[in-house]
């Protein structure tokens, strides 16, 4: 039986991370593979999406304390347990390969406690991890960017979810292996509703108060669109884009509304994705839309949406945090009906190349690379 082991700080928030591991992880399974989930930090919550019932999931239980940093006092504290509780399963599972996803203490000592396969696998762009590597003189800093680059290369492999992220990884193991979709019977919904739709995890790098200060200029030209955000995160700065919506008067036409599991089902009922994060690695979200057949709009942003998006065919780039010109193709959107409904038929088409099947096929190829 072929073993494989996923490791994630939890499993029952929405997210990018969560979404692709289940769908790998329901793939293996299906395709022979035994799997185990570990995770630190489930709290007896229910799981976020859907796990046949052969996977075998472990919580470690240790449950860090969230909004401040793992290495506090309070959390760096656990870290010793941490370390040998991992260490004492994976010995007693044997697996052959092991993917890290989380960023706490057991990223940096994987590859020291287990004789298995280790593959490191990075969700996040290291656009501005770059620019602040290159530019800081903090000795700190730069032996932590050293001690990173020293761990990657004890992992057996690395694997980004685009080719322009390669440049920002000194580890000579890297493998490009992007996000991958459920097939599904999707068709082309000519009945939507005049509603532009964003999703994700509330957080500053979402960047959601440009999409709200763009929101304001249109609302009052087209009150009959409605701006929907669906997600859930940071309580500061939820809050923050709650206020804002207020101070701006849109509340009628946006709003902030919490996490659902009907996604693929609101994204079918509207007309516009609408995306305007600082920096994005590949996001699933996107090849949800594109399965929706919805014409996107989004920042040109290090380095995903360019790697999905093509431009002025399936969606629309727009040059990165410029609000002015992405209030102007989004009104251009709005206005163009047809130029909408044809978008839709090529995204429909596009997410193809990321089927699920295709994409794991190259994960298979990397279990048995050596």
């Amino acid at each position: 039986m072929k073993k494989v082991v996923y490791i994630l700080e939890q499993f029952y928030l929405h997210g990018g991370i969560e979404k692709i591991t289940a769908a790998k992880v329901n793939w293996l399974i299906m395709n022979g593979y035994e799997v185990t989930i570990i995770v630190n930090s489930q709290q007896n919550k229910p799981f976020v999406y859907p796990l046949l019932e052969a996977v075998n999931f472990i919580d470690l239980a240790l449950d860090y304390q969230s909004g401040i940093s793992y290495f506090h006092p309070k959390n760096l504290i656990k870290a010793p347990r941490h370390i040998f509780k991992l260490h004492k399963l994976l010995n007693k599972l044997k697996p052959n390969v092991v993917i890290m996803l989380s960023l706490q203490f057991d990223h940096y000592t994987l590859p020291f406690i287990t004789s298995a396969k280790t593959i490191r696998e990075h969700h996040s762009s290291r656009y501005y991890y770059a620019i602040d590597r290159k530019k800081t003189t903090s000795i700190f800093k730069k032996l932590k960017y050293s001690f990173e680059d020293y761990i990657l290369t004890k992992y057996s492999h690395n694997v980004a979810l685009t080719p322009d992220e390669k440049k920002h990884y000194k580890a000579n193991n890297l493998k490009v292996i992007p996000n991958g979709i459920v097939s599904s019977n999707n068709t082309l919904n000519l009945a939507r509703k005049k509603i532009v739709l964003a999703a994700g995890r509330i957080s500053k790098v979402k960047n959601f108060e440009h999409l709200i200060a763009v929101w304001q200029q249109l609302t009052i030209k087209y009150p009959d669109w409605k701006l929907r955000v669906y997600g859930e995160g940071d309580v500061v700065y939820t809050e923050q884009l709650n206020q804002k919506i207020k101070e701006l008067s849109i509340a009628d036409t946006a709003c902030l509304c919490r996490s659902t599991t009907e996604l693929a089902k609101k994204m079918q009922e509207a007309a516009i994705y609408a995306m305007t994060s600082h920096t994005e690695c590949y996001p699933m979200v996107l090849l949800e839309a594109q399965e929706a057949g919805l014409p996107i709009i989004s920042y040109d942003c290090p380095y995903g949406p360019r790697n999905i998006i093509q431009d002025e065919l399936d969606g629309v780039l727009v040059e990165n945090q410029n609000k002015e010109a992405f209030a102007i193709q989004l009104e251009k959107l709005i206005l163009d009906e047809t130029k909408r409904t044809e978008m839709s038929k090529h995204a429909i088409v596009a997410v193809n190349k990321n089927r699920l099947a295709v994409i794991m096929e190259e994960w298979v190829k990397l279990f048995k690379t050596d």
